[in-house]
Formats: C-alpha cells, structure tokens, sequence
C-alpha cells in the first residue's frame, strides 16, 4: 500500500514539474512576444509586458487609447457572484484593446479572437502572437 502512494506521489510531482515547466516557458515566450509587439506600437515602457498574468493586457491597454477605469473590475473579481460578472466584462475589454493593439501593428484586429476558438484556439493565438511579434511588416 505505500509502495502504490509513493508511485502516486513520484507520478505526481514529475507532471506538476512538467506543468510547471510548460507555464514557465509560456511565460517567457507571451511576454518576450508583447514586448517585441510594444515596441511595434512604440510603447514607451515595453517591459511592462513581463508583470506576471497582466502584462500582455498592460501593454494591450496602453496602446489602445481607452479608458483606465475597467481595471477597477479587478477589484470585483474578490466580490462572490459579482466576480463572474466583473470576469467577462474585462474580458471583453482585454479583446478590445488587443484588437486596437494589432490594429496598431498593422496586423488584423480579429486575431486576438481565434483565442475564443474551442480546443485550438489558444494555440493558434500563441501563434499569431509569435507572428504579429516577429514577422515582417
């Protein structure tokens, strides 16, 4: 019986590194990409992309030209039930300032949506953030 736990724990420990190692690179390769995209749309300050979770938006954000104010949904998203709500609004605007980002690159705006795309979505964005990021202008 303990010899059956500890090949259980060893299993899962060796896929928590793995993951760990995939988000790591993730990461790295998200916030080197919109870096590389802030400095396109002469952002100022394109190593804000590397702040941990909000990075991409900060720079999506800056180069967008709207308002600050719903970054004061992120204040909701520790309120119950109002979080699920505050959730998909600034998702919506976390779209809305890609869209203007890539805009601003001369890349399509309706890229950032293929994210929304069940199963590949991501994949296929990770992609075109690579793209938009390195590829000819």
């Amino acid at each position: 019986m303990e010899g059956e736990f500890a090949s259980f724990a060893a299993m899962g420990a060796g896929l928590f590194v793995v993951w760990l190692i995939v988000m790591i690179g993730l990461y790295v390769y998200m916030s080197a990409a919109f870096m590389a995209i802030g400095r396109k749309a002469k952002d100022p300050m394109p190593g804000l992309a590397w702040i941990p979770f909000v990075g991409p938006y900060i720079i999506a954000y800056r180069s967008s030209d709207m308002h600050w104010w719903p970054w004061l949904l992120l204040i909701a998203f520790i309120i119950p039930l109002l979080n699920v709500l505050a959730m998909i609004t600034f998702m919506v605007f976390a779209f809305i300032w890609l869209w203007k980002l890539f805009e601003k690159i001369g890349k399509p705006g309706w890229w950032p949506l293929l994210a929304l795309i069940p199963g590949v979505g991501v994949i296929i964005f990770l992609i075109l953030a690579g793209i938009a990021a390195w590829g000819k202008d």
